[in-house]
């Protein structure tokens, strides 16, 4: 890839000792072959989407970038949910259902978790990161840029991106790693509504980023 001042400004964001990838809802009763939304997994897979967060997952590992893994899930009791919104009501009635422990809160394939992981269960609400422990984890790790990857472009994504700027962080998106529906909206949110606060990028690039040598004497905080 040639160096241009852009790609340098983007690889000084994703230094490894103050980065973290995150993942949204990427999993199994979302995303995987028996989701509750088999719309919006046909097109995180189909897209490449799912394979890409995959991609930067496997590249995050062994560049020492700490990946951590945001899981929406309920109580089978339903207690603490949200019932405020239609969304949360609809979710109610899905066939499958992200109850805790059960298989659809596990991470879907072709992402590989790791020891070194870490993943952050919400019971409520629409954010990976409001109101979870989020926050607190991205602090305590040294993290200054967030890179946001996963589901759904139209609810979770651009909340994470909205609370990750609000919070002080840099947020990176690469938007061939994320995915909503229809097909088409997407990119017109991320053009519309991600790019005048994110840095937009493509996987190939953080995957660039995270392949150059390192910078001697940089050790995570």
């Amino acid at each position: 890839m040639p160096t241009s001042p852009r790609f340098e400004q983007l690889c000084d964001q994703l230094d490894p000792a103050g980065t973290v990838l995150l993942t949204v809802e990427c999993q199994r009763g979302v995303v995987g072959p028996d989701s509750a939304l088999p719309e919006l997994a046909a097109e995180a897979r189909s897209s490449g989407a799912l394979h890409r967060v995959a991609r930067l997952v496997d590249a995050a590992h062994g560049a020492s970038v700490q990946v951590l893994h945001a899981v929406a899930e309920r109580r089978p009791d339903g207690r603490g949910a949200n019932r405020n919104a239609r969304l949360f009501r609809a979710a109610e009635r899905l066939p499958v259902q992200q109850h805790s422990g059960s298989a659809a809160v596990r991470i879907a394939e072709p992402i590989e978790v790791t020891d070194e992981d870490i993943v952050v269960r919400r019971l409520h609400g629409l954010s990976p990161i409001a109101g979870t422990d989020v926050d607190a984890l991205l602090r305590n790790l040294g993290c200054r840029t967030l890179v946001v990857t996963g589901v759904s472009a139209n609810v979770a994504i651009p909340n994470a991106v909205f609370d990750a700027v609000n919070l002080g962080y840099t947020a990176v998106v690469p938007a061939d790693a994320i995915a909503g529906i229809p097909s088409e909206y997407t990119p017109a949110m991320v053009r519309h509504t991600l790019a005048p606060v994110a840095t937009i990028t493509t996987t190939d690039e953080v995957l660039a980023c995270w392949k150059r040598p390192r910078r001697v004497g940089v050790t995570r905080a």
